[in-house]
């Protein structure tokens, strides 16, 4: 399969992406051009440095970088705290890293979140690259420039916004990836679908379950038009401060709730959560007379066909559920703010949400 390319033209802070098979080995080809120094530190964890570092070391020495030993992290989200942000920066510094130095970061969205937002950190910023290795990372959060930590109040309440000099999105590394985080990530990519492409969501009621299968000419393609449709949305909103960019947070409102009461501890991957909150914002756009409830069914059915959760394997109730969902970031002035949906293809931002229609849906859901 040919290698494709989507720029992000955000003018000082535009990139690439580029996606491919074996780029992973071709990385030091890649980076040595565009980089302001050849001092890097790979950033990573430690089920992805046992899967694909020596290729990555391997590259980079061969094309002339000079990396510094790798900062390997442990993996799952609860890694994303002050402490291990702590542990990066002081690793960095301790290598002598100066303001043309990069981080080279390999791994999912929980590495790529907590590395960028310390390159962000680190002398006041500092360059770095993403080579994402999940399914989710590759169609969304290697994208965009949102990196950040979470919190006991909530995820990824800590952050900024800090884009990369490029994203490197080997599809070969996708064969490695267990079921479980494919399905993870297929939901970021049946949220794009629902944001604002019908036609991508019928092509993925024809092709999800094959993707998930393995298919890669399928993969790339979905993630070649995940990667797309982000870029777009970002090139109009890039830092979030029009209702614009807000769209690719459809089904999170619900989903980070899900996520925080779950103590992130493994039971609901952040992608299960999107999953399960897609639907919910479909079924609640639904209750509210937005949203037709053939399209919500549709929803429902796709999840279920293509073996996604359409419930959180714990127990929560409707009252934890709106005390979570309080304190998102999107919220004004007190009032909650959604993304819900007027159909398949046709997500709005929603303020002010009634707090007694979503306490309604919510107990009706959860009790």
């Amino acid at each position: 399969m040919p290698k494709s390319v989507t720029h992000i033209d955000l003018g000082a802070h535009a990139y690439d992406i580029v996606i491919g098979q074996g780029l992973l080995s071709q990385a030091g080809t890649y980076l040595s051009p565009i980089l302001n120094s050849k001092k890097i530190c790979v950033v990573t964890d430690e089920t992805v440095a046992k899967l694909y570092l020596v290729k990555l070391m391997k590259t980079l020495e061969e094309s002339g970088l000079n990396a510094c030993p790798p900062v390997i992290l442990p993996p799952g989200e609860s890694t994303k705290n002050f402490q291990q942000l702590q542990y990066i920066a002081e690793k960095c510094l301790s290598y002598k890293l100066d303001r043309k130095s990069t981080l080279v970061i390999l791994g999912g969205g929980v590495i790529g979140d907590i590395a960028g937002f310390a390159a962000s950190m680190i002398m006041r910023g500092i360059g770095f690259v993403q080579i994402p290795t999940t399914l989710l990372s590759q169609v969304d959060s290697s994208v965009g420039g949102k990196t950040g930590i979470n919190t006991a109040l909530g995820k990824n309440l800590v952050g900024a916004f800090y884009h990369p000099k490029i994203v490197l999105i080997d599809t070969d590394v996708l064969k490695t990836l267990p079921l479980r985080e494919l399905k993870a990530g297929y939901a970021e990519i049946l949220k794009y679908a629902l944001i604002n492409n019908p036609a991508f969501f019928d092509w993925l009621e024809q092709n999800g379950k094959a993707l998930l299968e393995g298919n890669a000419e399928l993969q790339k393609y979905a993630i070649d038009v995940s990667c797309r449709t982000k870029a777009a949305i970002v090139e109009e909103d890039e830092d979030e401060q029009k209702d614009i960019r807000a769209l690719l947070n459809l089904g999170h409102s619900f989903g980070h709730a899900l996520e925080a009461l779950g103590g992130y501890d493994g039971r609901l991957l952040h992608g299960e959560a999107v999953g399960i909150g897609l639907l919910l914002a479909c079924e609640f756009s639904h209750q509210l007379g937005l949203c037709p409830p053939e399209d919500a069914e549709r929803v429902r059915a796709h999840l279920l066909k293509t073996g996604l959760m359409t419930e959180p394997p714990f127990k929560v109730t409707a009252s934890q559920m709106l005390d979570r969902m309080r304190g998102d970031k999107k919220n004004r002035d007190g009032q909650i703010t959604l993304i819900l949906a007027k159909g398949i293809g046709q997500a709005f931002v929603a303020h002010h949400v009634n707090e007694t229609d979503l306490m309604e849906f919510l107990q009706q859901k959860f009790g």
